[in-house]
């Protein structure tokens, strides 16, 4: 068998045909016809008053980040077990991100030690909903409530997810997903804001397009747009737009065949996790997960660098996540982390992952189970 890849982007079969559209359009650019129909896809879907697709989820989290009215002196609280863009999205206003321990079981933000970290400086929460799997969400709203600060969802990884029934990324005051070739669904890169305050959308739309009130113009609401206000490029082509509306068309199939993987590695494991022998996924009972990935945790760094190399001798692809941010050049030099540092540091240590991507063979999935299997058998 040849070597089994960490990840496969994504592809249903349906993508070149609607990129030739878009193509034959005349229409390559930003909010082309497959722009706006993603938009609406996500909005219907799971019910959000608003949602933009942007060029990244990093883009996403940055406008979240300016909506949110961060400047220079103002803190956001944050786990340091995410990926730099989300706090690099607080640092492009002048704003501190402020680290802050997670759980060991999910892996996110440990909402129990987010009120110790609010200072006068803080104005928002930053969930990240690791593995698609969310966070303790009615805990975060009430405490930003009480503190009148805002929360912003980071579910890059959440896209078809839910916590009490409703979908990530509609709880805070705004969401962000990502559509990166390493995401349930893809456009290469690419990504959504979701706004689920309808007051927020029309400042989204200025922000989104370069400043301008150019969507009012093509709305009819004015005979004329021009530059109100500060703004960016925000707008993914419609070519990747139409690569991704393929994708949202088959989104339960998706959905499903990675569940199918998800499933077939909890069930082979469970015998080594009874024995304490792996620490496999919590999916808390209000979760609904996407099978976004599949993690192990093994005893500790020295393992889980021997378990890696074992895979890969193998031809099994397998990575390790993220290095803590507070622990970063970057981190040490923007940031800041409160409280200790129980879980955050040690647990990234032992995390890796295992390849699991839509399409994936049942011959697939039996070779990544025997090599995990033949590991612990030696």
């Amino acid at each position: 068998m040849t070597k089994i890849p960490f990840n496969i982007p994504p592809f249903i079969g349906t993508e070149l045909k609607y990129v030739q559209q878009a193509i034959d359009a005349h229409k390559i650019c930003g909010d082309g016809q497959f722009t706006r129909k993603c938009n609406t896809w996500i909005e219907d879907r799971f019910g959000a008053p608003g949602a933009l697709l942007t060029t990244s989820g990093t883009t996403a989290l940055e406008m979240a980040a300016l909506l949110c009215g961060l400047e220079k002196g103002d803190e956001v609280i944050l786990p340091s077990f995410t990926f730099s863009s989300t706090a690099t999205s607080i640092v492009l206003t002048g704003a501190t991100p402020v680290f802050i321990d997670i759980r060991p079981d999910t892996m996110n933000i440990d909402e129990n030690k987010i009120e110790d970290a609010i200072t006068d400086r803080t104005k928002a929460i930053m969930a990240v909903h690791y593995a698609g799997v969310a966070c303790e969400m009615d805990k975060i709203m009430e405490i930003a409530r009480r503190h009148d600060l805002k929360v912003i969802e980071d579910a890059a990884q959440g896209v078809m997810s839910t916590y009490k029934g409703r979908a990530l990324g509609t709880i805070g005051d705004f969401g962000c997903y990502s559509f990166h070739e390493t995401k349930n669904y893809s456009m290469g890169e690419g990504g959504a804001l979701i706004l689920n305050h309808k007051e927020d959308i029309e400042p989204a739309e200025i922000l989104r397009e370069k400043g301008t009130n150019r969507a009012r113009f093509f709305r009819g609401q004015v005979d004329k747009y021009t530059w109100v206000e500060y703004g960016s490029s925000y707008l993914p082509s419609d070519m990747n737009a139409a690569y991704l509306w393929a994708q949202l068309q088959e989104a339960d199939r998706i959905n499903e065949n990675r569940l199918a993987t998800w499933n077939a590695y909890n069930e082979a494991f469970a015998p080594l996790s009874a024995q304490g022998r792996l620490v496999l996924p919590t999916i808390p009972e209000e979760c609904v997960h996407n099978a976004h990935m599949y993690y192990v945790k093994l005893r500790d760094l020295r393992q889980r660098t021997e378990f890696i190399d074992y895979l890969h001798s193998h031809d099994v692809g397998c990575v390790f996540h993220y290095v803590p941010l507070h622990s970063s050049p970057a981190g040490r030099r923007f940031g800041r982390f409160n409280g200790e540092d129980v879980y955050t540091t040690v647990e990234s240590d032992r995390l890796a992952r295992l390849p699991l991507y839509f399409g994936m063979t049942e011959e697939e999935r039996s070779k990544v189970i025997e090599t995990v299997l033949s590991y612990f058998a030696q």
